[in-house]
């Protein structure tokens, strides 16, 4: 089956949101010069969203008898998919009709480019942005720029760290180089791992400001909430897990007093808010557990590339501290 760009769905329980969706991507201008196909991947939802999800004929549905989260779903999507270009899309997102279309030519105008960010706006404050594209500095803290700041903001191609795998679209070709989704993750903190093999591989992250969506955020796993004790302990772990496994021992070495003063700094946080035991037991999980993580081998081309990317988690510090200042 010839097609440009497959947009992968993963569902767990999405009633609520999954018809706004897959209305937004009935209506793209995509359509109108290029083959596109959706794929939602069913998480074994136990709501009515599967019965939604049949009505429309021009989807292909794949469901899974048990949960295996996030990542898994969207391997599996992407495995079952036929497009030069990978589209992940969250079941909480809604997208302009010309979402697709300026993703699509962001990333086919150059083949060092491994994904593209979309510009993602809170579904129910449409005057503040959610995300232009995620970043991981030195302190082994991953964030979304530009989260809470005005809708206006950031309005230019910029390079980033990692897309954003709620509303990002991926070159196909690069996931035979580098690998899938690490599904050891579940979910969270995938995208900056997969952005950051991306990156020591030599390929490009960016930003596209013109391609819009408006996401509810957590919607699955933490009721649209900011904050959960599963998100906070989760993430914590994964967090441990992407340094590990992108770092090699000299850099993780060189790194680590950063590492361990982000880590208690963010327990700080999370105990002012309620959840430093569940911070506390994501990151004893990910110190217990990180050689279930397959560690990237260090390759000597690669050499120039971790130099790069040590000067963008430095960098990434003072971005974080002025992306706070910006709300």
């Amino acid at each position: 089956m010839k097609c440009d760009v497959s947009v992968i769905i993963p569902n767990y329980n999405g009633e609520k949101f999954i018809a706004n969706c897959l209305d937004s991507m009935m209506v793209q201008s995509f359509y109108e010069f290029g083959q596109l196909e959706i794929i939602v991947v069913d998480d074994c939802s136990t709501d009515a969203s599967v019965e939604m999800i049949k009505t429309y004929k021009n989807v292909t549905l794949l469901e899974n008898p048990v949960n295996s989260g996030f990542d898994r779903s969207v391997n599996q999507g992407i495995l079952a998919s036929h497009g030069k270009y990978c589209l992940l899309l969250n079941n909480d997102v809604v997208v302009d009709p010309d979402f697709v279309r300026y993703l699509y030519l962001h990333i086919d105008d150059d083949p060092a480019i491994f994904s593209v960010s979309s510009k993602m706006v809170r579904y129910y404050e449409r005057d503040k942005l959610d995300d232009t594209g995620d970043f991981y500095n030195i302190l082994g803290w991953g964030y979304k720029r530009g989260d809470g700041q005005t809708v206006d903001s950031y309005h230019k191609v910029t390079p980033i760290f990692s897309a954003c795998a709620g509303a990002g679209i991926y070159r196909r070709s690069v996931f035979s180089e580098i690998g899938l989704f690490d599904e050891v993750f579940f979910a969270y903190m995938e995208d900056v791992d997969i952005g950051y093999r991306g990156l020591i591989n030599g390929y490009k992250n960016r930003y596209e400001p013109k391609a819009i969506c408006y996401h509810i955020g957590s919607a699955t796993t933490a009721e649209g909430q900011r904050y959960s004790p599963f998100k906070v302990q989760i993430s914590a772990r994964n967090n441990v897990y992407v340094a590990y496994k992108n770092m090699p021992l000299v850099q993780l070495l060189l790194n680590s007093p950063f590492l361990v003063l982000g880590f208690f700094f963010k327990y700080i946080l999370f105990l002012k808010r309620g959840f430093g035991k569940d911070y506390a037991a994501g990151i004893k999980a990910g110190l217990k557990n990180y050689k279930k993580v397959k560690k990237v081998p260090f390759q000597v081309r690669n050499l120039k590339n971790y130099f790069f990317i040590e000067a963008q988690l430095i960098l990434n510090v003072f971005r974080m501290i002025e992306n706070k200042r910006m709300k």
